[in-house]
Formats: C-alpha cells, structure tokens, sequence
C-alpha cells in the first residue's frame, strides 16, 4: 500500500501541462496580402525561483532570452508574407522618440493584463461578455501608425522561472520522503507565462489576443526554456502560430463550407 501511494504521488508531482487560448474581434481576419507590420520590443522577464519560493529577476537571463525570441519572431514572420519590422530597441523608429514607444509600451502592459485577467483568468466583466475583444490603445496607437504608416502592432510579453539548486533539493527530499510514507507539501517548480496582441493602428483596437500558460510541479523541469533558441522558438510558434479569425467570420467561414 505503501508504495502505491508512493508512486500515484510521485505521479501527480511530475504532472505538468501546457495551455493556449486565443479570442479575437468577433469581425477580424488574419492580415494577409502586402499588409504592414510592427513588432514591438518583446517584454520579457526570466527569474530564478530560490529555496523559500521567491522569484529573483535575473537581467543576464533576460536579456539572453528577450534575443532569442526576437531572432524567433524575425524567423516566424518572414513566413507570413507582409512587410515586419522587429523593434530591438525602442529608438529604432525614424520621426518617433523613444519616450513615445515607451509610454505606448506601458499603455499595452496595462491593457493586456486586463485581458489576461477578465478574459483568460476567470474574472470577466459583464459588460465584456459575448462581445470578443472589447479594447483599444485608443490614439495613441493611431497616431503611431499615422506617423509610421504600419497598419498593425504586435506586442508580447513573456515571463519565465527555473528553480534554483536549492529549491530542486526540496522538491527531491519532498518525492523521497513519499517512499517512507510521508510526502512533503508540493512546492513547484517555476513555470512560464506569455500573451500576445495584435493591434490595428488604424482604429487603436485590439483584434487578437493569446495567451499561453506552462507549469510543472517538479522543480528542475523545463517547459520551453527561453534562455536557448529552440525554447524561444517554441514559445513563439505557441503563440503566433495559427491566428483564428473571429467568431463572426469563423461561422460565416462555416456556413458558407455547408452551402458547397
């Protein structure tokens, strides 16, 4: 008896799991044909989770992974046809201060959380409910691509933790002790989260949202480390992959399949 407990507890602590979920305005429509796009500088933040469980933000690991995926992006996009230009640094844009991408930068950090929490997290707004995406960058965003002339922005932020020695010692003294009949409280072992957004700088609106979500329970596993190219790539391709239309054009999409 012992031991199956032992092993279904050694079971559920190597559960891991990785989830994506996108919404769109109900109306939109991947870009496709000579469209014109702008990827903002990637906010990302890569941490260490020490012993105790707090995560410290570690700026070498950072900037290594903020790289990896704008080498990412640049590889994904050139597949999509249009014309992209990457951000590396806020500074890239000719006519444009660096104030300005910031300040832009900061307005999206703030809308994109709201998605994240009233859309992907369990809190939704009544006002929210059945309309897809309801936000917007407002003129802000306008302005940019007037300035610009690019008809979209893509903004993405990422957040990613691995367990430290220490915290890796916990989690194998906790597995362990279920084999002696007492399992130590799971402590975790870091996880990942992002989300992207497409903004049309014509009208301000966000049109695409997605988020992605990967965990453990084991300290010392890795979901996509973003520290090395093939974890970035993978995040990206998680991300931006596949662009569903909207619920209105998928139904439309849909009917007119049934009528052939």
């Amino acid at each position: 008896m012992r031991s199956a407990l032992a092993l279904g507890a050694l079971s559920l602590s190597l559960s891991a799991c990785v989830q994506t979920r996108q919404i769109a305005d109900l109306q939109f429509t991947p870009p496709q044909g000579n469209y014109k796009l702008l990827v903002m500088r990637p906010n990302v933040t890569v941490g260490s989770v020490k012993a105790g469980g707090l995560t410290e933000p570690r700026a070498d690991w950072t900037e290594t992974a903020r790289a990896n995926i704008v080498t990412a992006l640049r590889a994904q996009q050139a597949g999509r046809g249009g014309q992209t230009l990457i951000l590396e640094r806020r500074d890239a844009l000719p006519r444009v201060p660096a104030d300005t991408v910031a300040e832009l930068e900061r307005l999206h950090s703030a809308v994109g959380s709201s998605i994240a929490l009233h859309k992907f997290l369990g809190a939704e707004l009544p006002t929210k409910r059945g309309r897809g995406l309801d936000y917007t960058l407002g003129e802000d965003a306008v302005k940019l691509g007037r300035v610009t002339g690019y008809d979209y922005a893509l903004f993405m932020h990422a957040e990613d933790s691995f367990a430290d020695s220490g915290r890796v010692a916990l989690q194998v003294l906790g597995i362990a002790g279920c084999f002696v009949g007492f399992c130590a409280p799971n402590i975790g072992g870091g996880g990942q989260s992002a989300y992207a957004s497409l903004v049309d700088l014509r009208t301000g609106e966000v049109v695409w949202f997605n988020v992605v979500q990967a965990g453990t329970q084991v300290a010392g596993i890795k979901l996509g480390d973003i520290r090395k190219p093939e974890g970035a790539t993978q995040l990206v391709d998680r991300l931006l992959g596949r662009m569903k239309p909207g619920r209105d054009v998928r139904r439309a999409q849909a009917a007119a399949e049934k009528a052939r």
